[in-house]
């Protein structure tokens, strides 16, 4: 497990695939071209647990971390993305300080946190012992939440601040809806929550996320705003390769 390290660079630009095909060819494709993360999404996606736990194995042999989006923030899908071998999680839907310790606690063991000791699957992805894992990786897990709900965004100072978090992300479909603008991304409401989470994050040092990013120049323009993750979704890849190729016959 690197990624939680990886993070504590802020010169590190990382690339994460959202992932709602539930496929492990995808996700082994996609773990091979060099993602630096891929978030199988079980919030939104078509993703059971057999084929979560198919998609976290495809990434083994890569430097590729195994992040999942839970469908809700609930211990029981927690545990299971972990005990599958999900180097951390993405949290949907925070809203305040109470709600971001309850993730942290959920990806920690006793006593820090309330994770449930089982990691019969989960040590074998990391290759080590059943009993190793827990002292090699117990504190090696990732946590991510999502800034898309108005209560995030008034409270994210306080949410940046709270230990074990480990990177906020702008979910800004999600947001832009809440805010009552759906996919008006140049609204102001929009543009002055963005610009509050922004300076949170940098404020405190908080790795901050966004995404999608269309093209070199939208990339560039989120690092100068201080982002250093970027997603994309592994069907909008598809559909816009494909749309590519039948442009090619308007000549």
């Amino acid at each position: 497990m690197k990624f939680k390290k990886r993070l504590l660079n802020p010169n590190n630009k990382l690339f994460l695939e959202i992932c709602v095909i539930p496929s492990p060819v995808v996700t082994q494709a996609l773990a091979a071209a060099g993602a630096d993360a891929i978030i199988v999404d079980q919030e939104h996606g078509a993703v059971s647990s057999d084929k979560l736990h198919s998609m976290i194995a495809a990434t083994a042999g890569t430097n590729c971390a195994p992040l999942v989006r839970v469908a809700e923030r609930r211990p029981e899908y927690v545990k299971v993305a972990l005990d599958l071998g999900a180097e951390g999680v993405v949290f949907p839907l925070i809203k305040n300080v109470q709600d971001a310790q309850s993730c942290v606690s959920m990806l920690d063991y006793p006593p820090k946190g309330s994770r449930g000791w089982g990691p019969f699957i989960a040590h074998s992805r990391w290759s080590v012992d059943l009993l190793d894992y827990k002292k090699a990786y117990g504190e090696g897990c990732v946590c991510i939440l999502l800034i898309e709900t108005i209560e995030a965004v008034q409270n994210i100072y306080d949410i940046c601040e709270v230990d074990g978090v480990d990177a906020v992300f702008v979910a800004k479909f999600d947001l832009s809806t809440a805010l009552g603008v759906s996919g008006q991304f140049d609204h102001i409401d929009f543009i002055s929550a963005i610009t509050r989470i922004e300076d949170a994050a940098k404020k405190t040092k908080t790795p901050l996320g966004g995404g999608p990013v269309r093209d070199k120049v939208e990339f560039n323009e989120y690092c100068k705003r201080g982002y250093q993750l970027f997603a994309n979704f592994d069907v909008l890849r598809l559909k816009q390769s494909v749309h590519e190729n039948l442009s090619w016959r308007n000549f």
